[in-house]
């Protein structure tokens, strides 16, 4: 059975996409960035699951948190983080959300600041770009993010939404070269996506 024009087009710029991304070396990228992380973070959740099971009792210990920390001060800690290259891997207040009365709610909150952060990191970059004194240095510093997503766009913006690789990096990077700010609120929708995908693993381990 013969394919429509329409179906024809599609199929063949689909094609053409997966030619450019395997030329310019985009998917080589996402499996080193990757294999970068995916063991680490694999590691770190093992580690979790033995010191929970035979030395400390993360339900008492986030319990203790929660008593002692007010949810705002927790919240803005995140949001500082995520802001920022985040500095503070997000799985650690995932797990946290878990043990709250109220974890759909409490997670459902560090994705919108997970989100916000990331558009806050736009806007430094927008901000960098503006100086010329630190967008000089900025452009040294993350050569490699800023070359991968002038050449990459969206699909890159996709992977630092989705994967376990800095958000905040990839959303200054962005910034830095005005990336279309409405394609890049669409494109960072899919934190949401991680977030819950994360948390299914995260609140079932511990």
């Amino acid at each position: 059975m013969s394919l429509n024009p329409k179906e024809s087009v599609k199929k063949s710029r689909i094609r053409l996409l997966h030619q450019y991304y395997s030329y310019t070396g985009f998917y080589k990228f996402v499996g080193s960035s990757l294999g970068k992380v995916i063991v680490p973070l694999l590691l770190v959740l093992i580690a979790l699951w033995v010191t929970h099971e035979f030395f400390i009792d993360f339900n008492e210990l986030f319990n203790q948190i929660i008593a002692t920390y007010n949810p705002i001060s927790i919240l803005a800690v995140f949001f500082a983080s995520e802001s920022l290259l985040g500095l503070v891997p997000p799985e650690i207040f995932i797990a946290w959300a878990g043990k709250t009365d109220f974890p759909i709610f409490f997670l459902s909150i560090l994705a919108v600041l997970s989100y916000l952060g990331g558009v806050l990191s736009y806007f430094i970059g927008k901000t960098i770009a503006a100086i010329p004194a630190i967008n000089t240095y900025f452009n040294v510093k993350m050569e490699k993010h800023i070359k991968m997503i002038r050449r990459w766009g969206g699909f890159l913006i996709v992977v630092g939404a989705l994967l376990p690789i800095p958000f905040s990096i990839t959303s200054i990077a962005a910034g830095i070269i005005h990336y279309k700010f409405t394609h890049y609120l669409l494109f960072g929708l899919l934190r949401f996506v991680r977030f819950y995908l994360y948390a299914l693993v995260i609140f079932n381990v511990l």
